[in-house]
């Protein structure tokens, strides 16, 4: 277990942790001292092979006193990722032994919560089964923002036609946007910018809160630089204006924040710093 947060257990389930891309592709508004900045702010971040950001691909599968909620459901198996050599047509047990190790199977799971549709948040929302993409949590409903289907479903990309499309036609999607509670514990803060409809999770249990940021903050280095646009933002102005108040709302409530993309453990506080703010494990 990851933390617990009053009645709630927060585990991770870490899927890859592995080099991604470099930082000045990362982060093009950056300036020229990106790389630097990042190795002071988080060492180890940066792979001293390859130079490029350290990036998890996780998700966090919380169990409340009367549901089992993932957030986010990583890259998954047998994907089409071509833009994505590291992320196409895997094959790895990772992702099902961390539920495993939670003491949870797929057929546990009662609600998928996606943050937003990238490939990287959605993959394991389907799996291969005698050649038809499945829902691969039988018993699940599926919450995703209504803005990103939209967005997606006129693309037509095989993220979409692999791991959101056929939860769909299964019946066990339901579309929603941001302020949806579900049930006693779990709020959907509106943070887009990252795309359209994304999503930070909100969790509350008795005098404890905590959010989960999905990618409205990539790297705690941001925390320290919020104007820092991330390369897969599709609207980086707005995104730039959602993660600071995203920053100014943990950093006024003290509450654990959990950073779908944070170097490990992930798991910190924020604070308010000048015309910034900073990170604390």
């Amino acid at each position: 277990m990851l933390c617990k947060i009053g009645e709630i257990e927060v585990w991770r389930i870490l899927e890859i942790h592995s080099p991604f891309m470099t930082p000045e592709e990362l982060y093009p508004n950056a300036g020229p001292d990106v790389r630097q900045i990042i190795e002071n702010l988080v060492p180890g971040g940066i792979c001293a092979q390859t130079g490029r950001l350290i990036l998890p691909v996780q998700g966090f599968l919380l169990k409340t006193p009367s549901h089992n909620i993932l957030v986010d459901s990583c890259v998954g198996n047998h994907k089409n990722n071509p833009n994505d050599p590291d992320w196409h047509q895997r094959s790895d047990g990772r992702f099902m032994a961390a539920l495993a190790a939670a003491g949870i199977g797929v057929e546990d799971i009662d609600y998928v919560l996606c943050t937003h549709l990238h490939i990287d948040h959605i993959g394991w929302n389907t799996r291969l089964e005698d050649g038809r993409w499945v829902p691969t949590f039988p018993n699940a409903s599926y919450l995703m923002p209504a803005a990103d289907e939209d967005v997606q479903r006129s693309r037509g990309s095989p993220a979409y036609s692999e791991s959101v499309l056929p939860v769909i036609e299964a019946g066990q999607a339901e579309l929603v946007s941001a302020g949806h509670m579900l049930g006693d514990h779990v709020t959907l803060v509106p943070t887009p910018g990252h795309t359209a409809g994304h999503v930070s999770v909100m969790v509350k249990s008795r005098d404890r809160e905590a959010v989960i940021t999905g990618d409205a903050i990539h790297s705690t280095a941001q925390c320290w630089h919020p104007d820092w646009h991330f390369k897969y933002d599709a609207d980086p102005d707005l995104a730039v204006t959602s993660r600071r108040q995203l920053l100014e709302q943990c950093a006024a409530s003290n509450c654990v924040v959990l950073g779908s993309h944070f170097a490990l453990p992930s798991l910190g506080r924020i604070k308010a710093e000048k015309a910034a703010f900073r990170w604390e494990d």
